[in-house]
């Protein structure tokens, strides 16, 4: 299909907003609404866009079922509903991953596996996620079956691995629950050793089922560097990551700082966060497990200080007990990474009024023929 014709899906779908829209117009259309939001705050820079803004998801998931005539379909949740639209090939999905769950859709039926039926929460197969390391070209298989009963599975394995010996591991998760969560709790690795890894910056992530790894791998280097040049971290500065996820950020910024603490309240992403510190034998960053606002409270009223914050909430952005922390900790430099720009105006004005000042505002397209925005956000304190 040629590229400047829109998905033949972008109707029924509705997961690429702006599709209606060429590529520069989409561009367009977020630097207004940054503008528009941000403008009165400091000079926003012009977006920065992909070369090509096809195929950057290194993640997807497919989920299964069947249509009115009875045949195993998968693709996408249709946008606010729990139809699903079916789908062979995505514009903005890694090709490789979309071949390989058009082999999964034919081996179900001919291995007499059956798809997951939410209505009746019976059948085998509810959602098949694959994630990729475009640079390490790592691929893992998740399948996601509403029970642990996996009939002819060695056979099943081996079969797809004939049809795709690229994938480096398979992993059955099992989700029982009645829910719109697509991973359940419980995961058998059937092939490999049940992660991925993937090259970053210079450095190197593992990548489990459930770990947090942004999807658009071209387009968080550039929101990365762009983070650290906000930065511009010294050689003796502590720096903390607040919200750390599996720590990639902080990893990436102890290259520059003396000391980097991560806090992040998930307990499983801190395991993570400390294998890829070991991994990449980094020694001056510490992952605690901690409400970051509630940390930074206990190391200011400690007399203990920062010199940068490194902040990457999630859409809601950070509530206010969070941001009062960050006007008791004082640090130097404030870079907040946002993928909302309501919520960033909203936090970023809370920290404006109370003694910082926005000196760089910089978005970043991370999800092209969305209408998701990406911004990186310098603050530094006023004299």
């Amino acid at each position: 299909m040629d590229k400047n014709t829109k998905c033949p899906l972008y109707k029924k779908c509705g997961g690429c907003q702006l599709q209606n829209l060429t590529y520069d117009k989409q561009l367009e259309f977020k630097m207004k609404k940054v503008v528009r939001l941000m403008g009165k705050l400091h000079r926003v820079d012009d977006i920065i866009g992909m070369d090509n803004p096809y195929h950057y998801r290194n993640k997807v998931q497919a989920a299964f079922g069947r249509d009115r005539q009875n045949r195993i379909i998968s693709g996408v949740y249709q946008s606010s509903t729990h139809k699903i639209v079916p789908v062979d090939s995505c514009l903005i999905e890694d090709e490789k991953a979309d071949e390989i769950i058009v082999t999964i859709r034919k081996l179900i039926k001919s291995f007499k596996l059956k798809p997951f039926d939410d209505n009746n929460m019976t059948g085998f197969l509810r959602h098949v996620l694959i994630k990729r390391g475009f640079l390490s070209g790592e691929i893992m298989v998740v399948l996601v079956t509403g029970n642990e009963q996996f009939k002819s599975k060695r056979s099943f394995i081996n079969a797809l691995l004939s049809r795709h010996p690229e994938i480096t591991t398979i992993v059955q998760n099992i989700n029982i629950k009645r829910t719109s969560l697509v991973l359940g709790d419980k995961s058998f690795v059937l092939f490999g050793d049940g992660v991925i890894k993937e090259q970053l910056c210079g450095y190197t992530f593992t990548i489990s089922p459930k770990a947090f790894y942004q999807i658009n791998p071209i387009q968080t280097e550039v929101l990365y560097n762009k983070a650290m040049e906000f930065a511009d971290i010294q050689k003796n500065d502590i720096v903390i990551d607040a919200y750390c996820g599996t720590g990639t950020i902080g990893i990436i910024a102890s290259k520059y700082a003396g000391q980097v603490i991560g806090v992040e309240l998930n307990k499983d992403a801190v395991k993570d966060a400390r294998k890829n510190a070991r991994l990449n034998n980094v020694e001056n960053i510490d992952f605690v497990c901690a409400d970051a606002g509630r940390y930074m409270v206990d190391i200011a009223s400690q007399g203990l200080s920062a010199d940068v914050v490194i902040m990457d909430p999630p859409r809601a952005g950070s509530d206010i007990r969070f941001l009062k922390s960050l006007l008791k900790l004082n640090p130097r430099k404030v870079v907040y990474i946002s993928c909302n720009p309501e919520t960033l105006r909203r936090d970023v004005m809370f920290l404006s009024k109370n003694n910082y000042k926005v000196k760089k505002i910089q978005p970043v397209d991370m999800f092209p023929h969305t209408e998701h925005i990406e911004c990186v956000v310098l603050l530094t304190r006023k004299a």
